[in-house]
Parts: C-alpha cells; sequence; structure tokens
C-alpha cells in the first residue's frame, strides 16, 4: 500500500482566509484546488514545478499554478498555490496562495468588480487603469 502525505500548514489562519477568498472569486481554482489537486498531491503525485531543493532536510519547494482569468492575471498576477514536501516525514506544508494582498483584502470586505475583473479597495484607480489600458491593447 502507498503511504499518503499529510496536510499542514506553515499558517492555517491566514491559508484557510485566502482559500475562502479562492472559493468566493474563483470558484473553478477552488474546485480544481480541492477536488483534483489536493488528492494527487496527498497521493504523492506533486503538481506544479519544483522552485527549490534542501537536500539536507530532504524537501522540495513547488509552486502550482492555479486556473486563473487572463485579466485577473494581466492584473493582479497569477493566482499560484505554493507548498513544500518533507519526504521523510511524509508531509506537504501548505505555505501560501498568491497574489496575497488582493486575496486578503477580499477576505476582509466585498471586492467590487470592473469589467469583470476584481478590483481592489486600496488602489481602485491604479486597477481599473490596467484594465482599460488592457481592454485598449487588445481593441
Amino acid at each position: 500500500m502507498k503511504q499518503t502525505y499529510i496536510f499542514e500548514y506553515q499558517n492555517e489562519n491566514d491559508f484557510r482566509k485566502k482559500e475562502r477568498s479562492v472559493r468566493k472569486y474563483n470558484m473553478l481554482a477552488y474546485k480544481k484546488m480541492t477536488f483534483e489537486y489536493y488528492p494527487e498531491i496527498r497521493n504523492g503525485n506533486f503538481l506544479g514545478k519544483v522552485v527549490d531543493e534542501n537536500k539536507k532536510e530532504n524537501t522540495k519547494d513547488y509552486e502550482l499554478k492555479l486556473p486563473t482569468d487572463i485579466m485577473f492575471a494581466k492584473v493582479h498576477g497569477e493566482m499560484i498555490l505554493h507548498y513544500t514536501v518533507y519526504f521523510d516525514k511524509h508531509i506537504v506544508l501548505l505555505t501560501n496562495i498568491t497574489p496575497e494582498e488582493i486575496l486578503e483584502e477580499g477576505h476582509r470586505a466585498e471586492l467590487s468588480t470592473y469589467k469583470g475583473v476584481m478590483v481592489s479597495k486600496t488602489n481602485p484607480e491604479k486597477d481599473m487603469f490596467k484594465i482599460n489600458l488592457l481592454n485598449m491593447l487588445q481593441k
């Protein structure tokens, strides 16, 4: 029988807040993460690209790109799940989901949208400018 990996969190409260924001504002990414990526990772099929390797502690850091709307990715950045695998202990440490700023802000307050893209409350003009610029470039 293949041994499965256990999920642990670097900061569970912070991670769960970001996870809830992903669920609220990007349901496709949340469904993929919960029903496809997590089970695969638990079974030892580590998805994403290796960004760091520590041979002394026998760990690898991974970044897994989550499905994101193209406009969202251009305005706020790609949505990425960061995790570290401890091979000796059979533990997967879920560390972060980025872009952090918009996900944390989405957890604290209801975000508005402009032309289908989330707009932060701290820099709405900047986000709307980026959206308008990208729309003009597409035409």
